[in-house]
C-alpha cells in the first residue's frame, strides 16, 4: 500500500518552480511573494455524492471541477489567480473498479494541475488523509485584485442593466463538470466598462441575482424572453417536465457571470462587445425590501422566488 509520504514526494516531483513561490511543497507552510494589490481568498469543498458521483466521472474530472469552482469565485470578483492549497480526504476503498486509492489521488491531482497550469496558478500546499467515507476535496485559492480594483455583490444601483455571459440551465447534463471558469472574461469586462456588481451563477440565476439585490439594497426585473436558455435546458426539460425557462432561472452550477452596470456603459458594451455571448436580461429597481420580478412577453409581471441550489442542513 502506498503511503501519504510517498504521495507527497510524487507531488513534489510534479511541481515546477514559480516566481510567486519562495517555499512550496515540502515544508510546514508555503512562503509566497506578497502581491502588489489586495489579496483575495476563497475556499470551496466538493464531495462525492453531492457535487459529483466519483464512480461515474472519475478522479480527473472531479479534481478539475473542484479547482474550477474555486477559480469561478475569483472570476466573480474579477481577480487574478495567485496560488492555491489543496486538501483531500480520500476513501480508503476507491469506488472506481480497478483504481486504487493512490491511483485515484494521482488522477485528482492531474485534473487539478491541468487546469491550474492553464491559469498560471501554483499549487503551494495542502493536506491529504484517508477515511471510511466518500471523497472530499477542499481547495483554498488566493487571488490578486486587478489594477482597476475588485468587484463585489454590493455595488448594484437602481437603473443598472443586468447582464449574463453565456447561456443558462441544464448544467447537470455535463457543463457542471467541464465548464471553464470565467476568469479571463471577468478581467476583460473590468478593462472595458465600470462593473458595479458581479457574482458567478453557482446556485442559479434567480438565487444568485437575489444575493446581489440583498447586498446592494435594491430590487430587479428580469425579462423572460431575454434570458439565454442553453440547449441542455431544453433537453432536460423533456425529462423533468419543467420548462426550459425554469431550468435557466433555477438550475445551479452554470458558473457564468452575472453583473450590473450603468445604462450608458451597458450600451457601450452592446455597441462594442469585448466578449461573445453578453446578454442584457433586466434592470435594477429602487424598491425595498429587495424583490425579484419576472416580466413575461405579454408585459405581465410576477414575483420571482429566488429559488436555486441550496445545501440542506
Amino acid at each position: 500500500m502506498s503511503s501519504e509520504f510517498e504521495y507527497i514526494a510524487w507531488l513534489r516531483r510534479r511541481s515546477r518552480p514559480h516566481p510567486r513561490v519562495l517555499v512550496g511543497l515540502g515544508d510546514d507552510a508555503a512562503v509566497l511573494h506578497p502581491p502588489q494589490r489586495a489579496l483575495l481568498a476563497s475556499t470551496d469543498m466538493l464531495m462525492d455524492g453531492v457535487d459529483f458521483h466519483l464512480a461515474e466521472v472519475g478522479g480527473v474530472r472531479a479534481g478539475r471541477k473542484a479547482l474550477a469552482a474555486n477559480l469561478s469565485d475569483l472570476a466573480a470578483m474579477a481577480a487574478h489567480p495567485y496560488a492555491a492549497l489543496v486538501s483531500l480526504a480520500l476513501p480508503r476503498h476507491s469506488p472506481i473498479p480497478g483504481v486504487s486509492t493512490r491511483q485515484l489521488a494521482e488522477e485528482i491531482d492531474t485534473g487539478i494541475r491541468t487546469l491550474a497550469e492553464a491559469f498560471d496558478l501554483p499549487i503551494v500546499g495542502g493536506d491529504t488523509n484517508s477515511w471510511e467515507a466518500p471523497l472530499a476535496i477542499s481547495i483554498t485559492v488566493l487571488g490578486e485584485a486587478d489594477e482597476r480594483g475588485y468587484v463585489t455583490r454590493g455595488g448594484a444601483c437602481p437603473g443598472d442593466w443586468i447582464f449574463v455571459t453565456g447561456s443558462l440551465g441544464g448544467s447537470i447534463l455535463g457543463k457542471h463538470l467541464d465548464f471553464v471558469p470565467r476568469v479571463r472574461e471577468a478581467l476583460t469586462l473590468l478593462a472595458s466598462v465600470p462593473v458595479h456588481a458581479m457574482c458567478d451563477i453557482s446556485d442559479g440565476l434567480a438565487a444568485d441575482l437575489f444575493h446581489i439585490l440583498e447586498e446592494s439594497r435594491c430590487s430587479a426585473l428580469l425579462r423572460a424572453q431575454d434570458i439565454p436558455i442553453a440547449p441542455a435546458a431544453v433537453t432536460l426539460s423533456q425529462q423533468t417536465g419543467r420548462s426550459p425557462l425554469e431550468h435557466a432561472l433555477q438550475d445551479g452550477e452554470d458558473f457564468e457571470l452575472l453583473f450590473t452596470l450603468a445604462p450608458e456603459h451597458a450600451q457601450r458594451l452592446l455597441d462594442h462587445p469585448p466578449l461573445p455571448e453578453l446578454t442584457p436580461i433586466g434592470i435594477c429597481l429602487p424598491d425595498l425590501p429587495p424583490t425579484l420580478w419576472l416580466e413575461t412577453p405579454d408585459g405581465h409581471r410576477r414575483p420571482l422566488p429566488p429559488r436555486g441550489w441550496c445545501h440542506p442542513f
